[in-house]
């Protein structure tokens, strides 16, 4: 069952909700940003994310799924947002430019299907950004985040799902290096944790942040033949096998 829009919001107000999106932030800043300049697709609830790091949102939209439900964004401004299918996009093939995706992956019944939509509005060369929440982390064990909900991923596992739909990955990087949990004290050392569980265990983070960019052609690998057919001619001439009493009722010897 997905994580309704209230409840994503309402997490992302929380101290713990506030650390967790400045952990993705900073991963996003690490591996080039968002340029505002260039047209941008937010699916899921990339709120958080679009706030802190595009300058200007004249060139963004954010699509919500419809079992999540939406919330008007930006705040204060015209509504930049829409309900949509997630495997269906309302959008016209290869026309933006940057794609982020987060708390999706995790709560749709096929991955698939969506990665595919994902590439078909992506304009050649166009960049994915996808949040997914990791299988070995502890952030996926609680549920009170919005995390905890869904099927979480191993990096093999993304890895394979963006190639079998002509992404291909270039760029990957770890964020909620941290326990999720909500007490105050572990609360204040949480920024200190980040710094050294992304440098000595990644592995574990709780959840993964990979770029990845869209593949317009894909090779078929070619495969050793075991054996060779050897043509025959169909129109070459053949002699007839003449029967042994035929050749009697001629007159001739066997």
């Amino acid at each position: 069952m997905s994580v309704d829009v209230v409840d994503l919001r309402e997490f992302y107000a929380t101290p713990l909700g506030r650390q967790a999106a400045a952990s993705i932030i900073a991963a996003m800043r690490r591996n080039g940003g968002l340029p505002s300049d260039i047209d941008i697709m937010g699916l899921g609830y990339p709120v958080p994310l679009f706030n802190a790091l595009l300058d200007s949102k004249d060139r963004a939209i954010v699509l919500m799924p419809s079992r999540q439900g939406a919330v008007q964004w930006p705040l204060g401004a015209a509504c930049r947002t829409a309900l949509a299918e997630d495997d269906e996009l309302p959008l016209a093939t290869g026309s933006v430019q940057c794609v982020v995706v987060v708390h999706v992956l995790e709560n749709t019944f096929d991955p698939i299907h969506v990665l595919d939509e994902i590439w078909r509005v992506l304009v050649p060369e166009g960049k994915l950004i996808l949040i997914a929440t990791n299988r070995r982390g502890l952030w996926t064990r609680f549920e009170h985040t919005p995390f905890g909900n869904g099927r979480p991923f191993s990096r093999g596992q993304l890895a394979t799902l963006l190639r079998k739909t002509k992404l291909t990955p270039s760029q990957w990087d770890s964020c909620l290096n941290f326990p999720p949990l909500r007490i105050a004290w572990l609360l204040k050392l949480n920024p200190f944790i980040e710094r050294i569980a992304g440098r000595v265990w990644p592995i574990f983070c709780g959840a993964h942040m990979v770029v990845a960019t869209k593949r317009l052609y894909q090779g078929i690998p070619a495969r050793a033949r075991k054996a060779r057919k050897v043509p025959v001619p169909v129109l070459a001439p053949q002699g007839a096998r003449i029967s042994q009493d035929a050749r009697k009722a001629d007159g001739g010897s066997a």
